[in-house]
């Protein structure tokens, strides 16, 4: 029997705080053993916190590096 390798994904995730959103793509782990539901590794978890404490900052030059930014109209 042939072992089943895990399988990845890129998605794209929205990561909002006060005024600013950004839409980012991550990869998306489906493992091997239970490929029914996608998990994030832990490095990508860290970028999305990173990206979380840039858009609360509203750092508009990091987030531009990394994704589409949207600012709310109010």
């Amino acid at each position: 029997m042939k072992a089943q390798k895990e399988r990845r994904e890129r998605r794209k995730r929205w990561v909002q705080r006060g005024k600013y959103a950004v839409e980012v793509e991550i990869d998306v782990v489906y493992p091997a053993d239970d490929p029914s539901e996608p998990c994030l590794e832990s490095k990508t978890v860290r970028f999305l916190d990173d990206v979380a404490q840039h858009v609360a900052d509203g750092d508009l030059a990091y987030l531009r590096k990394h994704g589409r930014v949207f600012k709310a109209v109010a």
